[in-house]
């Protein structure tokens, strides 16, 4: 491979002439911004000629999109790195910003830095193909979190411009996209270093013509505490599927201020309140890490008893990994045993939590929009508070379906089809 393997080339558009007229696979993970920059990606290398390819076997050349937030997932791509190296590699996303040491001990890549990757899109003014649209609206926040690598792979909050993403969102509409997530490593901290705020891009936002929805992506609840009665408020637009993910991350305000979140439990839950007071049926999706550095047996007590309280449709619980150069880091970890039993303990509750909530659900007809294809003979619909529905036809993104939910698979419910429109 000709260029700079183990560094940055001199000009950004350099980067990506070692892909140009290639076959490219990318793997891609961590977090729907990743995805993002994936999407992005894949955009400008068809703009260079290249094709994506579904296995790296079949490939000219691979590209990692790399995660940083726990330590087994680091490992993970650490070992795909250096089983890969063979091939010509390419290496962007967080850890070549802050982990880079811990990529050239396994392989000599080309770093294509993420922030290149966002400006050659701008330039380009296209989208991929993907089914599901992914619109970032700004790269970084303005959190302390003491556990979190992330913030410092991605720096301080940048909001992207307004019509700059008006503009994805519009494009994204045109090509037949019906759902539209917006993302950010905060979404509700957008504007806070514009003297903007999220409540006015989201009424503006919905003012786009089109047949989508918009998916507002992960708020911090110390940011969206600040705006809360106005962001409710945005919320009553039919444009946005009534969901909200706001990551706890503990429900012991002794832990969240070991984080450093920034937010009381009982800030979390006026939060969680406010808006089931204005939107009874709207789902809830949550975050919660277990084995945090000092987490006794009753602060783990207070986070299965927060989730009894919030009933929420979605829990992502991850053990905490220590991570280099965040404050925990040289504090006393816990054994994996204790923490994959937490894990176990609160997963298991939450399911009890989530059928809960599906079984009077069952039965019923619902409508509901296709918003992708999962494989031939197969889609996935959204309701309007984005409750997941496979259906076994083959039907266009954008068809209003009634549909008659048979089977609750936890996560998401199996349906029968009763009739549908198309886009």
């Amino acid at each position: 491979m000709d260029g700079e393997r183990s560094g940055e080339a001199g000009n950004p558009a350099d980067l990506f002439t070692g892909l140009a007229h290639k076959k490219v696979y990318i793997e891609t993970y961590g977090c729907r911004y990743n995805f993002g920059d994936t999407a992005n990606l894949v955009a400008v290398l068809e703009r260079y000629g290249s094709t994506c390819v579904s296995t790296p076997e079949e490939a000219d050349a691979v590209v990692i999109n790399t995660c940083t937030v726990v330590g087994p997932t680091e490992r993970r791509m650490l070992r795909r790195l250096a089983a890969l190296r063979e091939k010509p590699l390419f290496v962007t996303g967080c850890m070549p910003i802050v982990q880079r040491e811990a990529i050239l001990a396994v392989c000599s890549p080309v770093i294509i830095p993420p922030e290149a990757i966002r400006e050659a899109s701008r330039s380009i003014r296209t989208i991929g193909k993907e089914s599901v649209g992914i619109v970032q609206i700004a790269q970084g926040c303005l959190g302390r979190c003491t556990y979190c690598l992330t913030r410092m792979a991605r720096g301080p909050l940048k909001s992207f411009p307004e019509q700059e993403i008006r503009e994805k969102i519009r494009t994204y509409a045109e090509s037949g996209v019906y759902e539209i997530q917006l993302t950010a490593q905060d979404t509700s901290a957008w504007g806070r270093d514009t003297g903007h705020r999220l409540p006015d891009l989201l009424s503006d936002l919905c003012t786009i013509p089109g047949h989508y929805r918009l998916r507002v992506g992960m708020m911090n609840p110390a940011t969206a505490y600040c705006i809360l009665d106005d962001l409710i408020d945005a919320f009553a637009s039919d444009r946005l599927f009534r969901f909200v993910h706001l990551p706890v991350q503990s429900g012991s305000d002794h832990i969240l201020q070991q984080m450093g979140r920034d937010y009381t439990i009982r800030e979390f839950e006026e939060i969680v309140s406010a808006f089931r007071r204005r939107y009874p049926d709207i789902s809830l999706a949550t975050d919660l890490i277990v084995g945090f550095p000092g987490e006794t047996e009753e602060d783990f007590s207070r986070s299965l008893a927060l989730i009894g309280r919030i009933r929420p449709a979605k829990v992502n619980v991850t053990r905490y990994s220590s991570r280099p150069f965040t404050g925990p880091f040289e504090e006393k970890d816990f054994p994996d045993a204790v923490k994959k039993d937490r894990s176990r303990t609160l997963n298991a509750y939450a399911e009890e939590q989530y059928r809960a909530l599906n079984s009077p659900f069952l039965g019923m007809s619902l409508s509901c929009v296709v918003t992708e294809k999962l494989r031939p003979g197969s889609v996935m619909a959204r309701t309007a508070t984005y409750q997941g529905i496979v259906i076994g036809k083959d039907l266009p993104v954008g068809t209003v379906a009634e549909v008659c939910l048979k089977k609750d698979r936890i996560y998401f419910f199996m349906g029968d089809l009763i009739s549908a429109a198309p886009p």
